[in-house]
C-alpha cells in the first residue's frame, strides 16, 4: 500500500505543470485588477490599475472537461461575490481573457469601494475558482513613467497584449505626447520602450496626443505586424509594430472612423469565408464587425467626419450589450454581456 502510495505521489509530481525559470515564488497584493493578457505556458499578466504595475503569473491551469462544451454561466458576478461575501453591485469585472492553453476563461475583478482585488478562472462546467496569488510563481513589472496628474478617465493601463516575446501596455504616461505604446521584453527586462502615438481623430477633427488606446489588437498585414488600436469616439488606427521604437513619437494611420460618443470595450479579429474581420464590443453602439478588405493601402483619414468613414462595418443586433468579448476560435468567441442587474458568460458563434 504504501508503495503504491508513493508511486501515485510520484506520478503527480511529474505530470504536474512545471514552474517557469524565469518566475520566482512570491506573494502578490493585487489592489484594482484591470487588462489581462495570456503569455506562453499558462503564464497570465496581470495590470494593477492602483500600483501601475503589471505582474506575470504562472497560473499552472489545466484543461479540464470537454473544451469544445459551451461556457454558460448565469450572474457570473452575483456567484464570484457570494463566493467572496461580497455584493455583485460592489464589484467590478475590469476585463476576461481565454487561455489559448486550455480553453479555460480568466476574469479581471475589482472592488468598487474597499478590499483587493482577484483573479478567477471558470471552465467549461461553469466552476468558478480564485487564481492563487501567495507563493505564486511570478514577476513583476512596475511603470516608471506615470502622469504627474493622473487622470481618471484616462487610466495609465487600458490594455495588455503579447506579441513576439514583448509584453504591449496601451495606455498614459509623462511624454510629452501622453498617450503610449510601451513594449517590455519578457522575462521582463529593467526598462519599457516607450513610443508616444499621435493620430487624428475625425469626428473632434484634429490631432490627438492626449486620447489613450482604449483596446488593441496585433494584425498582420501582408505579413508585417501591425497593432490596430480603437478610441474613444471611435477611430480605429493602425500601427505599423517596426514604427514603434523607443522614444519615437509616431502618427498612427486613421482607418475608420466608427462614430461619435462611444467607448470601445474590447476586440477580436478572426478569419470566415477566407476573410479577416475585427469584432468590437462598444459601450453605446453594440457589437461591429469591421472588414479588413482593403486596409493595407487604406487611405488615411485627415479631415473632419460627421458620422462614419472608412473601413465598413455591420452592427451585430443579435449581440446585446456586451461588455467583453474574447476569440475561443476563428468559429466560436465568448462574451460577459449584461443581463439585467448581473452580468451572464456564454458562448456564441462568430458572425
Amino acid at each position: 500500500m504504501m508503495r503504491r502510495l508513493l508511486s501515485a505521489a510520484l506520478l503527480a509530481a511529474l505530470l504536474a505543470p512545471a514552474a517557469r525559470a524565469d518566475l520566482k515564488s512570491g506573494d502578490i497584493d493585487l489592489k484594482v485588477p484591470g487588462p489581462l493578457a495570456f503569455g506562453p505556458n499558462n503564464v497570465l499578466f496581470i495590470s494593477d490599475l492602483a500600483t501601475a504595475t503589471v505582474y506575470a503569473v504562472d497560473t499552472r491551469d489545466e484543461a479540464k472537461g470537454d473544451r469544445n462544451a459551451p461556457f454558460a454561466v448565469e450572474k457570473i458576478d452575483a456567484k464570484i461575490a457570494e463566493m467572496i461575501g461580497a455584493k455583485a453591485a460592489d464589484l467590478a469585472i475590469n476585463d476576461m481573457k481565454v487561455n489559448p492553453a486550455t480553453g479555460n476563461l480568466f476574469l479581471s475583478i475589482a472592488r468598487k469601494n474597499a478590499g483587493n482585488g482577484l483573479i478567477v478562472s471558470v471552465d467549461r462546467s461553469g466552476k468558478i475558482s480564485p487564481l492563487e496569488l501567495k507563493n505564486v510563481p511570478s514577476a513583476k513589472f512596475a511603470l516608471t513613467d506615470k502622469p504627474k496628474t493622473p487622470n481618471p478617465r484616462s487610466p495609465i493601463i487600458t490594455a495588455l497584449a503579447f506579441q513576439n516575446n514583448r509584453l504591449l501596455i496601451a495606455g498614459m504616461s509623462n511624454e510629452e505626447f501622453n498617450s503610449s505604446l510601451r513594449s517590455v521584453e519578457f522575462p521582463f527586462k529593467e526598462k519599457a520602450e516607450v513610443t508616444s502615438v499621435e493620430i487624428y481623430h475625425g469626428a473632434h477633427g484634429k490631432w490627438e496626443t492626449a486620447s489613450p488606446v482604449r483596446t488593441f489588437i496585433p494584425f498582420d498585414i501582408n505579413g508585417q505586424a501591425h497593432l490596430l488600436a480603437a478610441y474613444q469616439c471611435t477611430p480605429l488606427v493602425k500601427f505599423n509594430m517596426t514604427d514603434l521604437k523607443a522614444g519615437e513619437k509616431v502618427k498612427g494611420i486613421t482607418v475608420a472612423e466608427l462614430g461619435n460618443g462611444n467607448a470601445p470595450l474590447d476586440m477580436v479579429v478572426y478569419k470566415k469565408a477566407g476573410k479577416t474581420f475585427v469584432l468590437i464590443a462598444n459601450n453605446r453602439r453594440g457589437v461591429m464587425k469591421v472588414t479588413t478588405d482593403g486596409i493595407e493601402q487604406a487611405e488615411a483619414i485627415t479631415s473632419r467626419v460627421a458620422g462614419t468613414a472608412g473601413l465598413k462595418y455591420e452592427s451585430i443586433a443579435a449581440l446585446k450589450d456586451v461588455m467583453q468579448l474574447d476569440k475561443v476560435s476563428d468559429t466560436q468567441g465568448v462574451i460577459l454581456a449584461k443581463a439585467d442587474q448581473n452580468f451572464d458568460i456564454r458562448t456564441v458563434e462568430l458572425p
